[in-house]
């Protein structure tokens, strides 16, 4: 009799198990986006889940534009009368996110065979700016581009451009 108790669950316990609680379906649902954020060339589970965790809420930006000037990946602006200057990144917000979009920028620009838009972008902009301001350059496009389809729900599509870059 003994036995036979131990072997079989209570129901109770059963739909307990069964049941998913709020932290599994939001952990779903973040793995989820992290997933979707992953379709860019060049993103990888660090860049993703660290964009990811920096942003938190992306309804806070009203923008998708200001998230790079978010993290520090926009020019400051010295401007006096007629003067502007552009100056170099502002390195204001979170070190670590800038650093993860930079490598992440130099893997889309270096690594990926795969050719894009942003890609061929990126290799125009490096023959005529060099390789750093490039990278930089990529790497706010691809905070934007995070951000957007984050917001949208949207997936990464991948068109080549015609020609090489």
């Amino acid at each position: 009799m003994i036995a036979t108790q131990c072997a079989v669950p209570s129901v109770t316990t059963q739909s307990k198990r069964s049941r998913p609680t709020a932290a599994k379906q939001t952990r779903s649902l973040s793995m989820f986006v992290a997933m979707r954020l992953m379709t860019i060339p060049g993103v990888g589970p660090i860049a993703a889940l660290t964009f990811k965790a920096a942003v938190d809420d992306p309804s806070r930006f009203k923008r998708s534009r200001t998230d790079g000037a978010h993290f520090g990946l926009t020019p400051r602006r010295f401007q006096s009368g007629e003067h502007d200057n552009p100056g170099r990144i502002s390195k204001a917000g979170d070190r670590d996110v800038r650093a993860t979009l930079y490598a992440a920028a130099n893997a889309l620009l270096m690594r990926t065979m795969a050719g894009s838009q942003i890609k061929s972008w990126g290799m125009r902009l490096m023959r005529t700016k060099g390789r750093r301001r490039a990278v930089v350059a990529v790497a706010r496009k691809l905070a934007v581009l995070l951000h957007r389809m984050w917001i949208d729900g949207s997936e990464f599509r991948q068109e080549s451009v015609g020609g090489t870059a």
